[in-house]
């Protein structure tokens, strides 16, 4: 088990600051990694970070932290935007970027702007943008000629630190996002709610994980929740059912903004 933050950036941690504020006191408490959010939270009228802003931050904050999304909704993005960012990313880091990837699921953040509410349509831009990424990463001349995409004949530069590309988890709960994952690095997940209270199990987790078919001997499975500094037994059970990854949600409705830096400060409950 591996110890990270899974920041909610809506509301007050829109503000990249306290987002870097974060980062440099986990960094320092022995947390290994730190994710953000990817939403349009003001198209439904709440405050929302940059994801791509508040990481090249913490980049610049941090030495050590592996950093990255937790997930980029990719159907609203333009996929050689997104490679070009978070090749340049993996670069200013050192190549410490992990992409969470998803459909996204708030239609606001779609329609507001005059974009489609399709899941299959997302699920296709999804698909067919990841092979982009793949593509565009690898350095090599790129022609694509898909249902949503067109490349005519481009090579990216520069290209992300790690080889052969940037590590990709693939967020949600459904069979189809899970057997995306499956094709990738990993699964990222959540079993809190937005109340601080845990809702999936160790139990609910481990059977979730056996029917992944996973990639490699090196395939990820992240999951976000909420633990204090004593829920050692509770966090051992988690990683007994096959988590590879805790990431400790902090946001707003959880608790101040001190009592989330207190928390971090504490350090990550790791197993006896």
């Amino acid at each position: 088990m591996r110890y990270g933050l899974s920041v909610c950036t809506l509301g007050e941690y829109a503000d990249p600051r306290l987002v870097v504020e974060l980062a440099v006191a986990a960094e320092a408490a022995g947390w290994e990694s730190l994710f953000v959010w990817d939403h349009l939270g003001f198209a439904w009228g709440v405050p929302s970070g940059d994801p791509w802003i508040t990481l090249a931050a913490v980049a610049q904050a941090t030495s050590r932290m592996r950093i990255g999304t937790g997930i980029t909704p990719l159907a609203r993005r333009r996929p050689q935007v997104v490679a070009n960012a978070v090749a340049c990313l993996d670069l200013l880091s050192g190549g410490r970027v992990v992409l969470g990837a998803g459909l996204g699921g708030v239609p606001e953040e779609f329609t507001k702007f005059g974009e489609p509410d399709n899941s299959r349509v997302r699920a296709e831009r999804l698909d067919e943008a990841l092979q982009i990424l793949t593509a565009l990463w690898s350095g090599e001349r790129v022609e694509h000629r898909g249902r949503h995409y067109t490349i005519d004949g481009v090579t990216l530069a520069p290209l992300p630190v790690q080889r052969p590309r940037v590590p990709v988890w693939i967020g949600g709960d459904s069979a189809p996002a899970k057997r995306r994952a499956s094709r990738w690095d990993g699964w990222i997940t959540a079993g809190d709610s937005e109340e601080g209270k845990m809702i999936i199990s160790p139990d609910q987790i481990a059977v979730a994980i056996e029917g992944l078919e996973r990639s490699s001997d090196s395939f990820d499975v992240a999951f976000s929740g909420v633990s204090s500094k004593e829920d050692r037994d509770l966090v051992q059970r988690y990683a007994d059912a096959g988590v590879t990854w805790w990431l400790e949600s902090i946001h707003g409705r959880r608790g101040s903004r001190n009592e989330m830096l207190d928390r971090v400060e504490a350090g990550p409950t790791k197993p006896f």
